[in-house]
């Protein structure tokens, strides 16, 4: 498994898989370098991340996403660690996320250093909003 920064060539496999985004900011976010493709073996796209920032300014992992072959084999710890990396090179010094709490992403997020650091209650969404941040 390798990683790399997503470029516009990805557009058709994320628009297929993300669910959680407007569309009309995918290619926006694809120019911009905000995703990161992870390529199997046979250099075929299994996944991506896709993040932004929260007050344009602190990294902020928006979806962490492995087609159903890829999930629970480590790839996604792997990936993560790939983004912290790049955002430390880049010069940042805290990353964040979030995940509902009803998701069993939050105890993902916990065993790879994050600590949760507020909640979030949306009118649109009973789900309880989990923040996380990680000091890199």
């Amino acid at each position: 498994m390798r990683f790399e920064i997503a470029d516009e060539s990805y557009y058709s496999f994320i628009l297929e898989r993300d669910k959680h985004m407007c569309k009309f900011l995918m290619m926006r976010k694809l120019r911009n370098k905000e995703f990161i493709v992870a390529l199997n073996d046979q250099n075929q796209a299994v996944g991506w991340l896709r993040y932004g920032y929260f007050w344009d300014l602190f990294p902020f992992m928006n979806m962490l996403y492995f087609d159903d072959a890829y999930r629970n084999k480590g790839y996604g710890r792997k990936l993560v660690e790939f983004w912290e990396a790049e955002m430390r090179n880049m010069g940042h010094k805290q990353v964040m996320t979030s995940s509902q709490s009803n998701e069993d992403a939050q105890h993902f997020y916990r065993k790879l250093g994050y600590k949760d650091s507020g909640s979030l209650l949306m009118d649109i969404d009973p789900a309880l909003e989990i923040i996380f941040t990680k000091k890199l």
